[in-house]
């Protein structure tokens, strides 16, 4: 018979425990499995923006509750990442954890991020490109789609900013949450509430905007690359923001900085790569 204790969420001085396991596994990856890894990721994300898109084909003006479905469909592309196994920036972003308290040196996060960015960018990019193959982005979905990107180009510098910190403190969120889950349904509910929240208010994904430009191109969109490019710079370094310094850092200093730390027993069972971005 399964102990009870076996389905009992991890407690969250467990979880950073567990997160700061993963991060320092992560660093250490062979580069070839890291990019594949990320490439992986970046299609699942796209996955997660290709049915977000078609969600909200057909329903102008889209409303609150339009938003909730395409938040919850959109969920997709972190479920994908967290059950099968790959490689997201910005849940990587994490990985200051291991940083801050010595567990790998700042060249190996550096580079993690690098390859890890690059990977998305390319896995994303790739799924825009192949979906603008599909003739699906021929009709009402590529209207969407140039409408979603051209929302994105408008934005300031500060309002992409903001929304990309806001955007990845729930996202990183949702993993911390994963990491609490024993099981593939409980990091399947853990992230789905998050991520809808994020869809739901309008934030922006670094990740998820690697997809929606190529798609609006592969529409027959006219969004200039310049203001694509301006979008990806001011949300990942919001991304990095809202990750790091609002999860990451706080976790760290409630239950790694200085304090008791958890039994590590209790996190053996836990792989420390694959499972979690």
């Amino acid at each position: 018979m399964t102990s009870q204790a076996s389905f009992d969420a991890y407690k969250p001085a467990e979880i950073a425990a567990l997160v700061e396991t993963a991060g320092t596994a992560k660093a250490r990856l062979p580069l070839p499995q890291m990019f594949v890894l990320a490439l992986l990721a970046g299609a699942f994300i796209g996955f997660g923006a290709a049915a977000y898109t078609m969600t909200l084909t057909g329903t102008a003006p889209v409303t609150g509750p339009v938003r909730v479905l395409g938040g919850a469909v959109f969920s997709l592309g972190l479920i994908l990442v967290v059950i099968a196994g790959a490689e997201l920036f910005t849940g990587n972003v994490l990985m200051v954890i291991a940083a801050v308290d010595r567990k790998i040196p700042l060249r190996l996060l550096l580079r993690s991020w690098g390859i890890v960015y690059f990977g998305n960018l390319t896995g994303a990019a790739g799924l825009a490109s192949a979906f603008a193959l599909t003739g699906l982005l021929d009709g009402a979905m590529g209207e969407t789609a140039s409408a979603i990107a051209g929302a994105k180009a408008d934005l300031t510098p500060l309002e992409a900013f903001v929304r990309g910190a806001l955007c990845n403190a729930l996202v990183c969120l949702a993993v911390w949450l994963s990491f609490a889950a024993r099981t593939a349904a409980g990091k399947v509910l853990a992230i789905l509430w998050p991520i809808t929240a994020f869809v739901l208010l309008g934030l922006e994904h670094s990740i998820a905007n690697m997809y929606f430009f190529p798609q609006a191109w592969g529409a027959g969109a006219d969004t200039p690359l310049s203001a694509a490019a301006a979008n990806l710079f001011w949300v990942t370094l919001g991304n990095i923001a809202g990750g790091a310094g609002g999860v990451a850092l706080a976790y760290w200093f409630a239950f790694l900085g200085g304090g008791p730390r958890p039994v590590q027993g209790k996190c053996s069972r836990h792989s420390a790569t694959g499972e979690n971005p």
